[in-house]
């Protein structure tokens, strides 16, 4: 069935109306316009004066001028316009076609009960009815004032045409037509600094190494992140790195406004900040910038450390800490622990040497603990993590966090290991019908733990693996996706990259991500591991090929490709090294 179909047509009118500035602005719509004429969307006249015009500008105006002729004389074929300009060619060529499917098909567009009308109408009958009355007092005075003004102009021009004695060889001279001016608002012989321009009184214009983005001043001065490339913000240091001028390690010299440096029009104290700033106390917060991120990264760090006991490694979370026996802030590979049971192996007696025995940093713990950075909980305390109640402690056995996205919210805790997950985020997605305090569930990470010896009594060669049936190896084609997800920390490459990167498709011919690799597992979409791993490699040379000149995106593409490989060897215990790229696809 039509997803359309669920919609009115008085519903899809509103979203029309709403949507047609966003049609309009669309880049080189001339495939979209043929389309609209299969359809007979559009007047054959129209069409041909707008696809011949060249201007940008009249052609957006003439755009919305075909899409206000579509509201007026085709309401009733509404539905059909929206499955004509949803079809795959022209959702892959316009991205703003794209995002206005998946707004309304995905129930973001909210569709008010009622709109404001238009009252171009009622103004045009106020104006008649006022004309109608007013125009036969002004006639007599609009015709005595044109014969004054034709009187007045012929006796300029024969005034004109008779030359005086002084200048009778001579022709009559033509008065200079100053023409308006498109650059700067300042004369030759001021200096055009652009930050002092109006129109950039509260951005700016900056560039790093290849990458362009735009200045926050108010951003700026509070110390925020203030500069913004594509939708993503950043802190100075952090668009520096993102510039490929990391070894410089100084942003104000390498980030640059018209080949001027940050650094310069702070200290020479031009106009770069709001007027209620202080100078002085906003170039000694600039300055100090660094050391401050440096701060607030190790703060961030030292919430959590890496512990040891003898051969055991842990992590230590500072926010589940209690005392030794109390509150189990300790995770490993298998579980989550109190330090007693960190240093006994999970006995529930009192040892009082674990503040010497736990190692963290080459030291014994009790130097965060005499430090105060831990702080152990009184005898009396009465909080969940001092609390000796079955279910409390039972609370603490799994994550507080999504393994996958590392998000809070209603997750669903692995029996077999300390993983949490959200029910979407877990491969496959689990129902909640399926889950009860009663039942007992395993995680793919401890299935595919549990049964691996019994899938591969041998070894196989990297292309025996890849000649498999998907069928048959959909559990290790969900474990290697959620490594991805997992590794892939910032995203970058789980969502469709086609609506948020620019210029994506002029570079990229055949787009792929980590959801839509999902969505073809579960639609049973691959018939052999291969047409699963072609997919995969097509998303890291995608990611190569586009990121040419980007070495921060290029280097994470190729990081995940690594861990990709790494982990397909193991699971499917390859016998030879992969011999090149080319095999897999």
């Amino acid at each position: 069935m039509d997803p359309l179909d669920f919609l009115t047509d008085k519903q899809l009118l509103q979203f029309f109306r709403c949507s047609r500035t966003e049609m309009s602005c669309m880049e080189q719509p001339h495939t979209f316009l043929n389309q609209l004429r299969d359809h007979h969307f559009i007047p054959e006249k129209m069409y041909k004066k707008l696809i011949q015009c060249r201007s940008k500008e009249v052609r957006e105006k003439g755009v919305y001028q075909v899409l206000d002729w579509v509201e007026s004389e085709r309401p009733d074929s509404i539905k059909v316009f929206w499955n004509c300009v949803f079809r795959d060619h022209l959702l892959q060529q316009y991205p703003t076609l794209r995002l206005l499917r998946n707004r309304l098909l995905g129930g973001s567009f909210t569709f008010y009960e009622k709109l404001p009308e238009k009252v171009e109408k009622e103004e045009e009958e106020d104006k008649k009815k006022k004309g109608s009355v007013e125009g036969e007092e002004e006639d007599e005075e609009e015709k005595e004032t044109r014969r004054k003004k034709r009187n007045q102009k012929k006796r300029s021009e024969s005034a004109e045409e008779q030359p005086s004695t002084s200048t009778q060889s001579n022709p009559s001279q033509k008065r200079k037509v100053q023409r308006p001016k498109y650059s700067s608002p300042f004369s030759k012989k001021e200096k055009a600094d652009i930050w002092t321009w109006p129109i950039y009184k509260t951005h700016l214009p900056v560039t790093c190494g290849d990458k362009e983005g735009t200045l926050n001043r108010d951003k700026l001065a509070k110390g925020e992140r203030c500069i913004v490339v594509q939708g993503r913000w950043f802190i100075p240091s952090g668009f520096e790195e993102f510039g490929g001028k990391k070894s410089s390690k100084n942003w104000k010299y390498s980030i640059r406004c018209r080949n001027t440096t940050l650094g310069k029009l702070i200290q020479a104290k031009k106009a770069l900040f709001p007027s209620n700033q202080s100078m002085g106390s906003i170039t000694e917060s600039k300055e100090d910038d660094d050391d401050e991120e440096e701060e607030e990264a190790e703060q961030e760090k030292e919430e959590v450390f890496k512990v040891t006991c003898g051969a055991i490694n842990g992590m230590l979370h500072k926010d589940r800490f209690a005392s030794g026996s109390c509150g189990k802030s300790i995770r490993t590979e298998l579980c989550w622990m109190t330090p007693v049971e960190f240093v006994t192996g999970r006995s529930a007696l009192e040892d009082p040497s674990w503040k010497k025995d736990i190692q963290w940093d080459g030291k014994p713990l009790n130097v965060l603990i005499e430090s105060k950075i831990l702080v152990i909980h009184s005898l009396l305390c009465k909080c969940k993590l001092c609390s000796s109640t079955a279910k409390d402690r039972h609370d603490h056995d799994n994550d507080d966090d999504c393994f996958i996205c590392r998000s809070q919210g209603s997750l669903i805790c692995c029996d077999e290991c300390p993983r949490s997950f959200h029910q979407r985020c877990h491969l496959p997605n689990v129902d909640g019908a399926m889950m009860g305090d009663d039942c007992q569930w395993m995680c793919t990470f401890c299935v595919l733990r549990a049964s691996q010896s019994c899938h591969y009594p041998k070894q196989m060669t990297y292309q025996e693996a890849l000649t498999c049936r998907i069928s048959d190896h959909l559990l290790e084609c969900q474990y290697l996706l959620l490594c991805l997800y997992q590794a892939d920390k910032d995203h970058i490459f789980v969502a469709d990259p086609c609506i948020h990167v620019r210029n994506y498709t002029s570079v990229i011919k055949t787009p792929i991500w980590l959801d839509r690799v999902v969505e073809k597992l579960q639609q049973n979409l691959y018939q052999t591991v291969q047409h699963f791993v072609s997919d995969v490699w097509l998303i890291f040379t995608n990611c190569a090929t586009f990121n040419r000149d980007n070495a921060e995106f290029r280097g994470m593409g190729k990081r995940l490709k690594d861990l990709f490989e790494r982990e397909f060897k193991s699971t499917f215990s390859i016998q030879l090294q992969h011999p090149t790229a080319s095999n897999s696809q």
